[in-house]
């Protein structure tokens, strides 16, 4: 990961929410502000911040243009087509491109006039990591000269959030409990990460990624539970792609979204792999602190990873109070 602190390149806020998320520099990207209007303010937001992460790393505007740069996003269905719906801009020519998935990264290559490969992916909380993990392949195939890797949520129609209550997936304290015994769900939050990345000799890096691999769960209790055997088989994958093993790891950034069955299947997947390594493995989760941004979740995970990277310095669980009981079973093994 190559230029700015990447804090520059993530846009989240206290609290899990964006702020001024409706403003755009629409003349700084060719777009009238017919258009803009009828744009999905994810894509508003994307085509800044991804701007700015490239810019970070010394990419201008000149060096762009043309160039063999990747685009991946990881997006899920947006929301903002009910809003649009509503709106005056619905019936613009413009509507049909406002909200698409496919054009929330393809506006990042047609603006920048970019040339690498360019792909959405929706594996639900997954989509920014597998983004990242397409970037990455990308690179080391020289199927282009460096990637942009972003993960967007926005919260911009209650229904969803009502759905989402009703399903039981959040948590009626309105907080990610990441392994506390008050664990009942998670709170969803926004984020927009972009994240420039190039092979490890052509620049100087902040955080240099050495492995990577992604899996499905495949057959488990229901469709949205989660399966520990397969999240065992995806971090010792990970650790083989990058050549090291358990012990040289020191610090985890989990998925944490704060249920009573996803924390202790995942705590004990972790400890199965771990736990017999030399020396403290240090686990959290960003979520605890600004919720849930599902799409956007897995690359601010390791956006937050490459800030306490570079600052030395490790946050705290902010919700964990008393360890959920199943959770410590599944540490220990019993």
């Amino acid at each position: 990961l190559v230029g700015s602190p990447p804090e520059v390149a993530s846009r989240v806020r206290h609290g899990g929410f964006l702020r001024d998320a409706e403003l755009f520099e629409s003349g700084s990207f060719g777009i009238s502000a017919a258009e803009a209007a009828a744009m999905d303010p994810q894509q508003r937001q994307l085509l800044e911040r991804g701007y700015a992460a490239l810019h970070g790393a010394r990419l201008t505007r000149a060096a762009l243009l043309g160039g063999l740069v990747g685009v991946s996003v990881g997006q899920w269905a947006s929301e903002f087509g009910s809003v649009l719906g509503r709106a005056p801009a619905g019936t613009s020519v413009y509507a049909s491109t406002g909200f698409s998935c496919s054009v929330t990264c393809g506006r990042v290559s047609f603006a920048l006039g970019l040339h690498g490969p360019c792909a959405s992916y929706d594996t639900a909380c997954s989509a920014s990591l597998v983004a990242s993990h397409g970037s990455v392949r990308a690179l080391q195939r020289s199927e282009c000269d460096a990637a942009l890797s972003a993960g967007v949520n926005m919260i911009l129609d209650p229904a969803a959030m009502a759905g989402n209550a009703v399903a039981g997936f959040t948590s009626v304290r309105g907080r990610s409990h990441t392994f506390d015994a008050r664990a009942d769900g998670y709170a969803r939050g926004e984020a927009i990460d972009a994240v420039a990345s190039r092979c490890a000799d052509d620049a100087p890096s902040l955080v240099c990624v050495v492995g990577s691999a992604i899996r499905q769960d495949g057959r488990s209790a229901s469709l949205t539970a989660p399966n520990g055997q397969a999240q065992q088989g995806v971090l010792r994958a990970s650790l083989a792609d990058a050549c090291l093993e358990a012990g040289e790891v020191a610090v985890l950034e989990a998925h944490g979204t704060g249920t009573a069955l996803g924390d202790p299947i995942e705590a004990g997947a972790v400890a199965a792999v771990y736990r017999s390594a030399e020396g403290a493995l240090v686990v959290g989760s960003l979520k605890a602190n600004a919720g849930h941004t599902e799409p956007g979740a897995g690359l601010a995970g390791a956006l937050k990873l490459c800030v306490q990277l570079c600052g030395k310095g490790v946050s705290p669980n902010a919700q964990l109070r008393v360890l959920n009981a199943h959770v410590g079973a599944a540490l220990c093994g019993t």
